[in-house]
């Protein structure tokens, strides 16, 4: 058998062959385009979509937030056009021009719900006339208010509870010392008191408030937040006056409704001093209850200046019980039951 030798040269020893990458003009112009270049590339793109075509598709991020925040201008830029448009239309047909269109919102889409009490209704004026703020209303007695605290209130709460007895006519602050509400209730009935307030806290804030009608009740339960205090509100006003307020309640429309209306009213002096000019307004929207207390001033027929005296909060009822409070026997009339009631977030109970 021949064997045949086969030259090696030296110089190749111990060398790997190396690789030459392909010269791919495409692949050097797409890794050395910068972005102002592919502009016109994403704008051919867009055009060439359908128009089922959703953004979300888009794998990329950056060119899906990219394209995102095209449509959101384009789609604002389209909505002030229209309405621009509107309004020249509505100028050029002067008392002509159709009525403003409503937006629709969760408030004036509300369910209709079967307990909206007509107030010429029959039925209602004979349980107003002997229900248990009756006397009230017919001027039989007078409020008086007892407010107090839980045990041991922080410096928050006590501040809370000294700036509602400035807005609350013949309101008187005392605190508990460790006595329970069972044996309170007696006492306040012994002195004339009209009503118990009872300010309950949670880490040093106020957020919940027991109102019981006395002697016969009914007591509610609210929770309370937002609170702000007259000294951390930019525009701070001066103190209340002593001057008995007027009293507006809006949107308190239901059976329900109606009964905490009148509950909270009879916090107040039914004689307003308008010379005054304080107004305590709650204001019923979407089962929040906002309280705010404000003086009025007019500075000619059509302008009205309003100072804010504070405090401002917000009520959410929890329960309403017959009654004076009874944490264990009390006969309740309605209990919030946040999986059931609120199912559906255009139907208020209030």
């Amino acid at each position: 058998m021949d064997i045949t030798e086969v030259p090696v040269s030296n110089n190749n020893k111990g060398k790997k062959k190396e690789y030459k990458k392909p010269k791919n003009k495409s692949v050097t112009k797409e890794r050395n385009a910068v972005e102002p270049k592919l502009e016109p590339k994403l704008e051919a793109s867009e055009a060439a979509f359908p128009p089922t075509f959703s953004v979300s598709e888009i794998k990329n991020k950056q060119r899906r937030h990219h394209m995102f925040m095209k449509f959101k201008l384009e789609k604002s830029k389209l909505k002030l056009q229209v309405k621009k448009k509107k309004k020249k239309e509505r100028e050029a047909l002067g008392d002509k021009a159709p009525p403003k269109e409503v937006p629709k919102t969760i408030e004036n889409q509300r369910v209709y719900d079967e307990t909206t009490v007509d107030p010429e209704d029959e039925e209602i004026a004979f349980d107003e006339g002997t229900d248990e703020f009756s006397a009230y209303f017919n001027g039989l007695t007078n409020p008086k208010v007892l407010i107090t605290t839980s045990d041991r209130p922080r410096g928050r709460t006590v501040r809370f509870c000294e700036q509602l007895a400035t807005v609350v006519p013949n309101a008187h602050v005392y605190y508990r010392r460790g006595l329970a509400l069972k044996k309170i209730i007696p006492q306040c009935v012994a002195r004339n008191f009209t009503y118990l307030m009872v300010i309950n806290e949670d880490r040093k804030m106020p957020n919940g408030l027991v109102l019981c009608h006395l002697p016969d009740g009914p007591t509610a339960h609210f929770k309370i937040s937002s609170v702000r205090l007259r000294k951390e509100m930019k525009r701070r006003g001066k103190d209340p006056t002593e001057h008995s307020p007027e009293v507006i309640l809006n949107n308190f429309t239901t059976r329900l409704g109606h009964s905490i209306g009148r509950l909270l009213a009879a916090l107040f002096p039914q004689d307003p001093q308008f010379v005054g000019r304080q107004v305590a307004t709650f204001h019923n929207q979407r089962d929040f209850i906002f309280f705010r207390f404000h003086r009025y001033i007019f500075k000619n027929e059509k302008k009205v200046g309003i100072q804010e005296l504070g405090p401002r909060f917000t009520l959410k009822l929890r329960s309403l019980q017959k009654g004076t409070f009874d944490s264990k026997f009390g006969e309740y009339e309605w209990v919030l039951k946040r999986h059931e009631m609120d199912a559906c977030r255009r139907k208020f109970q209030i």
